[in-house]
């Protein structure tokens, strides 16, 4: 059995008016304060139902929580957060006229422990890929660092770069 949590009181109480001010305002002073990630992009979507087929049954994330009144859910693979909002829900903070494909001149870089489960769902689906899976190294100074990478669209045009890391090598000499 579990012991209940600790309660701090953010008002103290006199009276019971103050009592139920106080009862609205308390916090679980115990429950797990272990910061998030530092940035966890929201994307402006124009379906849920669709958006959720993308990312859950094909790309492997899960719903960490959900706002279904709210056409809202947080979906999280491994150390990826995303944050998905209907369009015409809840406040769109929205600067500028929405044209498909959205997310133009971003892609999110999403780390997996092997592209080829996605590779399958997605051509299982008929899903298409915006580049193909390749083999990359890139330059980190006197090292590289290697990827097996491909690039997919969600339902919105959102741009995402799945990669698998291939490990750290010595950098070609002579190279910058």
């Amino acid at each position: 059995m579990m012991p209940a949590p600790n309660l701090v009181s953010a008002a103290s109480a006199t009276s019971t008016e103050d009592q139920e001010v106080s009862h609205a305002a308390e916090v679980v002073a115990d429950a797990d304060s272990t910061p998030g990630p530092g940035l966890v992009p929201e994307l402006l979507i124009t379906s849920l139902e669709a958006s959720l087929d993308f990312w859950c049954r094909l790309c492997e994330f899960e719903v960490l929580y959900d706002r279904p009144d709210e056409w809202f859910a947080y979906i999280t693979s491994g150390m990826a957060h995303i944050m998905l909002e209907q369009r015409g829900s809840g406040r769109n903070w929205i600067p500028a006229p929405l044209e498909p494909p959205l997310g133009r001149g971003i892609n999110f870089q999403i780390t997996v422990a092997s592209i080829q489960p996605l590779l399958s769902a997605l051509d299982g689906a008929g899903w298409a890929l915006f580049m193909e899976p390749e083999t990359k190294w890139y330059r980190t100074g006197t090292t590289e660092a290697g990827v097996a990478q491909f690039l997919v669209q969600d339902p919105d045009g959102y741009l995402i770069r799945f990669q698998a890391s291939l490990g750290r090598r010595l950098a070609a000499p002579g190279t910058l």
